[in-house]
């Protein structure tokens, strides 16, 4: 990996366009993240305390290291008068604003769109929230919050009991598509000589995420049952327990797969059985079928079944946990982790492996070229680029403006 001070390269498809990010947790980071590994200059606004998500523990411990890769820190003070200035000098000089605040949080400081859009016409702000404008703007939203009340927990767990889905889905996919728009809202200022502001939010895409279940009961009258209990499209597309207590998933979502499933197992009597010869008579037989299956693969390692199952094409995957992904050899082969060093708490100086975004461009992966930055490390360089005189900068540093 590049050190730090490693400029961002000019093939880089966002070279040249700065964003301005007032950000927390994981919907606004991932966001800011995405265009950072893009390309873009992204300069990470926090207060002189730091990002809060530098010191979670649990399950918050990986948030800052994540999804502030690439990007710079400034420190600054917002309810100084001061510190305030040095903002809104910064945001005059970006493509890009975003942030992951309440409704009104920033207005209080003049840093909304409106005020914003005075400084610089051309500027995209994008506002990322819980709630797009409306009866629930104004809540106070989480992912697992958007998760209970968008259906989704619903559908992940059994039913009587709802569970959150096992990553911050609406939190990484909601800055997600803050990003997308704010790529199209730079397409289309190219056009307009314009900026825009933007809105993505938390419930908004958890809808988006269960808009299948939706139509479902539309077109079906049907409600849709959670995951665990719903009738699958097709017949064999489950978790099978096998010899010596392993699991395996194992899937024939076709007529073609099912008949190799049968020649590859030797099953000739089930392969005969004419209630089982298409998708549809087979899912209606499920109830019958799949305890046979699973009777039948009981004499067979996860191992054996998995070999059979690659070399035949079928669909099949071990059950693994996240920590195994370190040694997954295709993740590996593909490049898909990237080393990158904490700066925060007792791990501070730590080299850990961080999951790339999950593409390629002109058959390269996007690779990280800054750590995540210490907080307030490019402070002194971003106000040096504003036109801050040393001794200004050591003024606001002593006034608590600036860190």
């Amino acid at each position: 990996m590049n050190t730090s001070a490693s400029p961002v390269s000019p093939a880089k498809p966002l070279a040249g366009i700065r964003v301005i990010e007032f950000t927390h947790m994981v919907m606004g980071p991932a966001c800011g993240m995405i265009l950072a590994d893009l390309g873009a200059e992204v300069i990470k606004v926090e207060p002189i305390a730091g990002d809060s998500t530098r010191t979670l523990l649990g399950a918050g411990a990986g948030f800052f290291p994540m999804f502030n890769r690439n990007k710079q820190s400034i420190g600054i003070n917002l309810k100084d008068d001061e510190g305030l200035n040095v903002a809104l000098k910064l945001c005059a000089t970006a493509d890009v604003v975003l942030h992951n605040f309440k409704p009104g949080v920033l207005g209080k400081f003049g840093l909304d769109y409106t005020n914003l859009q005075r400084l610089n016409p051309r500027l995209i702000y994008v506002n990322l929230t819980g709630f797009l404008p409306g009866p629930y703007e104004h809540r106070t939203a989480l992912d697992e919050v958007v998760q209970m009340m968008g259906g989704l927990a619903y559908m992940t767990g059994r039913p009587g009991d709802p569970l959150r889905a096992g990553s911050s889905v609406n939190d990484i996919m909601g800055g997600m598509f803050g990003a997308i728009a704010a790529l199209a809202a730079l397409m289309q200022r190219n056009q307009t000589q314009c900026g825009q502001e933007i809105d993505a939010a938390l419930f908004e895409n958890n809808v988006f995420l269960v808009g299948q279940h939706m139509l479902q009961y539309q077109i079906t009258g049907q409600a849709a049952n959670p995951m665990p209990e719903r009738i699958s499209p097709w017949a064999i597309y489950d978790i099978f327990t096998v010899a010596e207590g392993e699991q395996i998933f194992l899937a024939a979502v076709s007529d073609a797969h099912w008949k190799t499933l049968c020649t590859v197992f030797q099953w000739t009597d089930l392969a005969a059985k004419a209630e089982l010869q298409s998708n549809n008579e087979r899912v209606r037989q499920r109830p019958s079928l799949l305890p046979e299956l699973r009777a039948r693969l009981q004499a067979y390692t996860a191992d054996s079944i998995a070999t059979l199952f690659e070399a035949n094409g079928l669909p099949y995957a071990r059950i693994m946990r996240p920590e195994q992904l370190f040694e997954d050899p295709h993740l590996l082969a593909t490049q898909g982790l990237e080393p990158i060093t904490l700066v925060d708490g007792a791990q501070a100086g730590q080299t850990v492996d961080a999951a790339l975004l999950p593409i390629r461009m002109d058959g390269q992966r996007l690779r990280t070229y800054r750590n995540p930055p210490k907080l307030g490390e490019q402070t002194e360089a971003i106000l040096q680029q504003l036109g801050f005189e040393t001794d200004q900068i050591t003024a606001l540093r002593k006034g608590q403006s600036i860190c």
